[in-house]
C-alpha cells in the first residue's frame, strides 16, 4: 500500500474553488482526494493558512547575480529554480533577449546540461527576440534586432528541438512561412516589441498567435485613430497576454482596464533580471525594479509577489489572482503535468503561504 501524505489548511484553493477548513490526501505525489480537516479524527500537526497550486513563471532572465544569457549554464538555472521556488513558482521558463546566435545556442545548451544533471522545474527556453521591430526594442539591443529568414528560423528550432518552449515576435517583421514553421515546431508565439497595427496583429492573432508578450510594454498603444497591437489584445477573441504586475512596467489602474476586458485571458510573469554589471546587457536594480542606461529593463517581482500585488493593488479576488499566475499560464503553455491544478489526478504540486500571499511557508 502507498503512503499517504496529509496537506491541511484553512483555505485550500483547487485553482477552481476554495475549500474551508480542508485537507489535500497525497498519494505516491499525486492528489487523492479532497477531505474536511475534522475527517482525519486526529488534528493534524501542521495547518498553513493557505495552501493553492505552485505558481509558474513563463518570463524571467536570472537570479543571483547570474543572468542566463552572460552565464548560460546549469548553475545559473539551478539558481533561477531556487529563486523561483522561493516566491511560489515551481515551474519557470528561463528567457534569453535579443541577443546573438552563439548565445542563444549556448542557453539551448544549459537547459539540456540543467536537465540531464536532475534540474527541476525548467519548463523550458523562451526566446524574447532579435526577430522584433526596433522602434520598440525597449531596453532590447538593436545590433542584433532583425527580419529572420526561414532558413535561419529553422536552424535555430531544430538546434533548439525540445528546449525551446515559446518565442516571442513582431509578427510584422516575420514572414508567414517563418511563423508557420515556428508552429511547426510546437513553440508556442508571443507578439511582443512589436509596432504592428491593429490590423497586423488582428491578422497574426487569428493565423495563429496565441499570446501577447507583456501587455502596453513595447507594442503599439490603444489610440483612439490607431488601437495598435494593445487595441488587438483587447478585441481578440482568444488571445492571451502576459502582464508584469509591480506598478513600475504598468500602473496598476492600467492593470485593472486590462483584468476587466481580458478575464481569463491575462496572466503574470515576473519579467525578473538580476544585477548585472558585464555584458551587453547591464541591469541595476533601482529600488525595486532594475534599469539598463535609464531605462526600465526588468522587474524584482516573484510570482507571489504578482499575486499579492493583483489582490492588495489592482483589487482582483485572491482565487482569480491566483489563476493568473498558475492555471492561466499552464492553459497556455501546454505543457505535460503542468495544469494549475490541485485535483484528484493531478500532480501534488503545491504551495503554502500566509493569508495575505506575502511569503511562502516549508511544507
Amino acid at each position: 500500500m502507498k503512503e499517504l501524505h496529509y496537506y491541511s489548511a484553512q483555505k485550500l484553493f483547487t485553482g477552481n474553488r476554495w475549500h474551508e477548513n480542508a485537507t489535500l490526501v497525497v498519494e505516491a505525489g499525486f492528489v487523492k482526494e479532497i477531505i474536511p480537516t475534522v475527517a482525519l479524527g486526529n488534528a493534524p500537526e501542521q495547518v498553513y493558512p493557505v495552501i493553492a497550486p505552485a505558481l509558474i513563471d513563463l518570463q524571467i532572465y536570472g537570479a543571483g547575480g547570474k543572468l542566463l544569457s552572460m552565464h548560460p549554464n546549469a548553475k545559473s538555472l539551478e539558481l533561477l529554480y531556487q529563486y523561483c521556488k522561493s516566491g511560489g513558482a515551481h515551474w519557470f521558463q528561463p528567457t534569453v533577449a535579443t541577443n546573438s546566435r552563439e548565445v542563444i545556442f549556448a542557453c539551448i545548451d544549459a537547459v539540456h546540461s540543467y536537465r540531464e544533471q536532475g534540474g527541476l522545474g525548467c519548463i523550458g527556453l523562451h526566446i524574447e527576440g532579435p526577430w522584433i521591430n526596433e522602434a520598440k526594442k525597449g531596453a532590447h539591443l538593436d545590433a542584433f534586432i532583425h527580419s529572420p529568414s526561414l532558413e535561419e528560423a529553422k536552424d535555430v528550432l531544430e538546434y533548439g528541438k525540445g528546449v525551446i518552449t515559446m518565442i516571442t515576435v513582431a509578427p510584422e517583421v516575420c514572414s508567414r512561412e517563418v511563423i508557420e514553421q515556428i508552429r511547426f515546431y510546437g513553440v508556442v508565439l508571443s507578439a511582443g516589441h512589436t509596432n504592428a497595427t491593429y490590423e497586423e496583429a488582428m491578422q497574426a492573432f487569428d493565423e495563429g498567435i496565441p499570446a501577447a508578450t507583456h501587455l502596453y510594454n513595447a507594442m503599439s498603444p490603444l489610440q483612439h485613430r490607431a488601437p495598435g497591437v494593445v487595441g488587438a489584445v483587447f478585441n481578440h477573441s482568444t488571445v492571451r497576454s502576459s502582464i508584469v504586475p509591480d506598478g513600475y512596467h504598468v500602473d496598476f489602474a492600467a492593470i485593472k482596464i486590462a483584468q476587466k476586458q481580458l478575464g481569463e485571458r491575462l496572466f503574470a510573469i515576473t519579467d525578473a533580471v538580476t544585477e548585472a554589471t558585464e555584458g551587453p546587457y547591464q541591469h541595476r536594480l533601482n529600488g525595486d525594479r532594475y534599469e539598463a542606461n535609464g531605462v526600465l529593463s526588468g522587474s524584482a517581482l516573484t510570482m507571489l509577489k504578482c499575486v499579492q500585488n493583483f489582490v492588495l493593488q489592482v483589487g482582483v479576488e485572491p482565487a482569480e489572482a491566483l489563476r493568473m499566475c498558475s492555471l492561466y499560464p499552464a492553459q497556455l503553455i501546454q505543457q505535460p503535468g503542468i495544469t494549475g491544478l490541485l485535483e484528484p489526478g493531478h500532480a501534488a504540486d503545491i504551495i503554502a503561504t500566509d493569508e495575505r500571499f506575502g511569503i511562502t511557508l516549508p511544507l
